[in-house]
């Protein structure tokens, strides 16, 4: 249970997960969450980075407070105008898509973008601008006027159109499995049958 715990809580990221959700998800009482909660707690000593925490009725994991001044750093060395690939591809996916939640953004780079989200958060191109009304109630994410500003937009509405193009090739090659495992099965009843006669 701790590790599903722990799995639940790094996937809804800065989020958190409310008491009431885990009990849901675990199938668990009171007193049998107690218990994960202070295996899980217990289990993050003093040479790990992590804790977990419990901030209103909501568990989270979070960086420990040792750590701020190198987390500083790294945000510092972050500090710059210039976006790294991932970031600018996160920051497309928001454009497009907003209002989006964190989970949704993932699902469609099939990674994590806790940091990338956090980091576009820290330079002001998207911000919060809502809950969702699904489970958990996640934070919904939009951009920012200073993003108009950055890529010389009067209004969201002047991002260029992008054309999904169908790939030709793929369809191609799915007709003729197709056709080839139609083929297969005809051919093995046929000999099914021959053999049977």
């Amino acid at each position: 249970m701790e590790s599903v715990l722990e799995s639940l809580l790094f996937v809804v990221g800065d989020e958190g997960l409310n008491i009431e959700e885990v009990k849901q998800i675990l199938k668990i009482n009171d007193d049998q969450l107690d218990k994960v909660i202070d295996n899980l707690k217990n289990s993050y000593d003093e040479t790990r980075g992590i804790e977990l925490t419990i901030l209103g009725n909501r568990l989270k994991l979070v960086t420990k407070k040792e750590n701020k001044e190198y987390i500083q750093k790294l945000v510092d060395l972050d500090d710059s105008d210039v976006l790294s690939e991932s970031a600018l591809e996160t920051l497309a996916i928001i454009a497009y898509n907003q209002p989006i939640t964190r989970i949704m953004v993932d699902e469609i780079r099939g990674v994590s973008s806790s940091y990338l989200i956090r980091k576009l958060v820290y330079k002001n191109l998207i911000c919060e601008i809502g809950r969702s009304e699904s489970a958990g109630r996640p934070v919904l994410y939009g951009t920012t006027s200073l993003f108009l500003d950055y890529f010389g937009l009067e209004s969201i509405n002047d991002l260029p159109n992008i054309k999904i193009e169908t790939n030709d090739d793929v369809k191609e090659l799915y007709n003729s499995k197709y056709n080839e495992d139609k083929y297969n099965e005809e051919y093995n009843e046929d000999k099914y049958n021959e053999e049977n006669i």
